[in-house]
């Protein structure tokens, strides 16, 4: 589908994820010509700038995150071209007047309103919008997390956008869902039949999904300090990804089609309770150590952190579904900072192998498992026994690997750039509803809950590391270790 003529409004467009993600996202479909040529992008801020110096803000800024190579001296100043700069105080109704005047007025014309802003600002910029006459019904608005602190706030936040824009309108981003291996883990079980009979509880021993990071807080600590790796991560990129192994096939890839089946899974999650919760949830801390070589220090000794913090740098959960599909098998999550390795991956292992006919006990033999690779290389990879060269019959694992880059010579798109340009088409797939966002909170409220009152700090662990020996502790107690070996590299 064509993207349509669009005036794209950057509430935050001066700030790090307009620089970092957002800005190259569109510099890359301005140079594959995929938008229109006269579309136009708005930048929103305090600050008072002419455009010429917003561009040359953007040129300072923005300009390091995009491959050098793909920048050319006319293309770049053509994209270049597309911002206006408008300073306005978003709390400020009066100051919205500037915006319209900036505003093509076009009925035909989609507006997108990207709120790369703190979640307090949603309510106050929507409500502001529609007193300006700017929401129209051809305005779409783009909603960044975090999405509320819990389901109170998520409610809250739901219900003053929904006042303004209706369902179809509200884009909730999350940019896990616009990579290509999580895509493609729709196409391997949908536009395939040779998974879908053994995906299921008589076949699959367990699942576990992590999203490690070798970095720390950066210069996030403000926000992370308030957030937590529970908020930041697991709430909705780790769900996310849940949601899309374990859901059952939608009649179609139709929005609400998917988000429907989607939503059925969040709502079949087991909820804890306090005694479950101490055994099957692990937080922790990092401590001083080194990643990749380098000494780094703990997170309490980190820029701007309270030196007694009890904010979790890590969490792993043991999930459970209570569906006819699922039940029994546990899905393991799991994310951290300054972690050994900087991977998100999703490993499906297989049960093992009832009895060998070879010399080999079957205890010997690996458990099949497929491996979806979503960062840094996007990838699968399926491990099998088979056969070693020579005399005799012995067996041991391979991996057969597709690397989608060696497989698509296209280039790959950018989680940012997909998920912009549905929001453009008005496609709303790979974006969250509402209720699917407060069915995430309320699964995942417990555990705060819990946390608040549990007088026991996260358990430390040394930067560079798996994190706490107590998140082992959590898979072995089923007899089963996290896949922590490096893949080979493709």
């Amino acid at each position: 589908m064509a993207i349509t003529d669009f005036d794209l409004v950057l509430f935050g467009g001066g700030g790090d994820l307009a620089s970092r993600k957002l800005i190259p996202a569109l510099y890359s479909m301005h140079r594959s010509k995929g938008i229109p040529a006269g579309a136009r992008i708005l930048a929103v801020g305090r600050h008072e700038r002419t455009n010429d110096e917003f561009r040359e803000s953007v040129n300072q800024s923005a300009r390091p995150h995009i491959p050098a190579e793909s920048i050319t001296g006319e293309l770049w100043e053509g994209f270049l071209a597309r911002f206006d700069y408008v300073s306005m105080d978003a709390n400020t109704p009066e100051t919205y007047r500037a915006l319209a005047k900036s505003l093509r007025d076009d009925a035909n014309l989609t507006r997108v309103f990207y709120l790369a802003t703190p979640p307090s600002l949603f309510a106050t910029i929507c409500n502001n919008l529609a007193a300006s006459g700017l929401a129209t019904p051809n305005s779409r608005v783009v909603l960044e997390k975090p999405l509320g602190r819990d389901l109170k706030s998520a409610k809250q936040i739901n219900a003053e956008v929904g006042r303004v824009f209706n369902e179809t309108q509200i884009f909730r981003i999350d940019h896990y869902l616009g990579k290509e291996a999580v895509q493609n883990m729709l196409a391997l079980r949908f536009g395939n039949i040779l998974f879908e009979p053994l995906w299921r509880r008589e076949w699959i021993s367990d699942v576990q999904i992590t999203i490690a990071e070798e970095i720390g807080v950066g210069n996030r600590m403000g926000y992370y300090e308030n957030s937590g790796a529970l908020r930041d991560m697991l709430q909705n990129h780790l769900l996310q990804l849940l949601c899309i192994v374990a859901m059952e096939p939608p009649l179609t890839v139709t929005p609400d089609a998917v988000r429907d089946e989607k939503l059925k899974v969040l709502r079949s999650l087991k909820r804890f309770t306090p005694t479950t919760l101490a055994q099957n949830v692990v937080r922790g801390q990092y401590r001083a150590g080194h990643v990749g070589g380098v000494a780094v220090p703990s997170y309490r000794n980190e820029p701007g952190a309270d030196p007694d913090s009890r904010t979790e740098t890590f969490v792993a959960v043991k999930a459970e579904i209570d569906t006819w599909r699922w039940a029994g098998v546990p899905f393991y999550l799991r994310t951290g900072k300054r972690m050994a390795d900087q991977l998100a991956e999703i490993v499906v292992r297989f049960k093992s192998l009832p009895h060998s006919i070879f010399t080999q006990p079957a205890s010997s033999f690996q458990p099949n498992s497929l491996v979806i690779r979503l960062q840094p290389d996007e990838g699968l990879h399926l491990n099998l026994m088979a056969k070693t060269p020579g005399d005799g019959m012995r067996l041991k694992p391979v991996d057969l690997e597709l690397d989608f880059r060696e497989s698509f010579k296209t280039p790959r798109m950018e989680a940012y750039q997909r998920l912009l340009m549905d929001v453009l088409r008005g496609q709303l797939t790979l974006f969250m509803r509402s209720d699917e966002l407060e069915a995430a909170w309320e699964w995942v409220e417990p555990i705060l809950e819990f946390w608040e009152q549990d007088e026991n700090a996260p358990i430390p662990y040394t930067a560079g590391t798996w994190g706490p020996a107590a998140a082992s502790a959590l898979i072995g107690r089923d007899g089963l270790q996290w896949r922590e070996e490096a893949l080979p590299e493709v």
